[in-house]
């Protein structure tokens, strides 16, 4: 692919990788527990790209992810996604999600309605699940009813929903753990 790179770059929540072709982000992945396992996830979703410095289209992408990251409120309507290759199912679950507004989440339920396809519920939680744009498509805003699970998407690396979320500033009350209950001590009540 002619005019492909990457780019390997730091964040609050470590080091992130990014994939772009001339029309867009091809992907981006967020940090595995080594930098070496983030750049090999990165590669094997685009074998074809070289590591590059960044176009200004990427640096964009990227300046808008770190500072997503470090909490900020972000619009990522200007980054442009190189949807080839996608399905266009995929395609409008993705545009919905990116619309869901910051420390919002949403069912998977919801957004299979909110296509107008039934039956859709199946179709949505696989294209949540194959997310190549993490934080651009803020695939951690959607939870399936009752979900306790803290992958996303593989894309997620070693970051968990609940994290992105407390970034944030959301904290769900579904699915803590007993160590997040530790956390919070009832105050002591004197006689």
């Amino acid at each position: 692919m002619i005019g492909c790179g990457y780019a390997i770059f730091d964040t609050a929540v470590g080091r992130c990788g990014i994939a772009w072709s001339q029309a867009g982000i091809l992907t981006v992945q967020l940090p595995e527990a080594r930098e070496i396992d983030t750049r090999r996830r990165l590669l094997r979703l685009h074998p074809e790209p070289r590591e590059l410095p960044p176009p200004p289209h990427a640096e964009i992408a990227i300046e808008a992810v770190t500072a997503a990251l470090r909490g900020r409120d972000v619009d990522f309507a200007d980054v442009a996604l190189d949807m080839e290759g996608i399905p266009p199912f995929n395609r409008r679950v993705y545009e919905f999600v990116r619309a869901i507004p910051r420390g919002e989440t949403r069912s998977h339920d919801v957004v299979a309605s909110a296509l107008r396809v039934p039956g859709a519920l199946h179709s949505v939680t696989q294209a949540i699940g194959k997310n190549p744009f993490m934080i651009i498509v803020p695939c951690h805003r959607v939870r399936a009813e009752g979900e306790h699970a803290e992958r996303i998407s593989p894309n997620a690396g070693a970051i968990s929903r609940r994290h992105l979320l407390s970034i944030e500033g959301n904290r769900p009350a579904a699915g803590r753990t007993l160590f997040d209950a530790l956390l919070v001590t009832p105050p002591r009540l004197h006689h």
